[in-house]
């Protein structure tokens, strides 16, 4: 079964999450699938740009519990998401947990509707947004990522788009892509690698420096007892043994 749907239209490639029934979990089928298509994008002169949606409700829920990928190949997946030579835009209609959240991150332009909802819900189930801390710390805002880490609180469209995490948001996210695809289309193809470099270097430093610390972190506490409660209580619909 296919989890990433793909299709163009005037040079820009859509890439959609299409594992609906999971919520777009990120399972190790569906993160190598989606490396493959942008490495595919990246490597193809008739694409301009890269539009990253989803079908359902949610554009990702995070790690699948049942089928989580290695913590190296998220970090693998997010790198070629801030490497490709070509601009990557989110495109978000629904809900994002946790991974998700890296996804949105790792991407040049994020986009979402009002309905829209976002949540880093690791500490919820005893683990720590470490692997998608990566692009995120450096893009957000620290006094209202340091929030959400800690609580795991629910935040809006609204928000998101004034800590940094989202570009945008719209009612009609489409009406919002307007404007960003034509200009990226109009753009020449080598002036946006170049430019698109620049945006990211002090990402990438941030790769370079601490992917395999947080890699070791998030191994690590995926292991814990703390996270097998958590996992489990997510999973059977209760609070953990923690919640007071």
């Amino acid at each position: 079964m296919t989890l990433i749907g793909r299709a163009r239209a005037r040079a820009v490639e859509t890439l959609t999450l299409d594992s609906p029934h999971t919520r777009n979990a990120l399972s190790a089928a569906l993160v190598g699938e989606l490396a493959e298509a942008l490495a595919d994008a990246g490597r193809d002169p008739g694409v301009r740009a890269v539009v990253l949606t989803h079908t359902g409700n949610t554009f990702s829920a995070g790690a699948d519990l049942k089928d989580p990928p290695p913590p190296e190949a998220l970090v693998a997946l997010l790198r070629r998401i801030i490497d490709l030579p070509k601009p990557v835009v989110a495109r978000v209609t629904g809900h994002v947990r946790a991974g998700g959240l890296g996804l949105l991150a790792a991407c040049d332009i994020a986009a979402a509707s009002t309905e829209a909802t976002f949540a880093f819900t690791e500490v919820r189930i005893g683990v720590a947004p470490a692997v998608i801390s990566l692009p995120l710390l450096p893009r957000t805002d620290p006094r209202a990522l340091s929030r959400y880490y800690l609580t795991g609180e629910r935040f809006g469209a609204a928000e998101a788009t004034a800590t940094g995490l989202l570009t945008t948001h719209a009612d009609d996210v489409d009406t919002a892509l307007a404007p960003i695809l034509d200009g990226l289309r109009r753009s020449a193809p080598d002036a946006l690698a170049e430019t698109k470099r620049l945006l990211t270097a002090r990402v990438l430093e941030a790769f370079d420096r601490d992917a395999a610390v947080l890699t070791a972190l998030s191994a690590r506490l995926f292991s814990s007892p703390q996270a097998r409660e958590g996992m489990t209580a997510f999973l059977e619909r209760r609070d953990p043994a923690w919640v007071v």
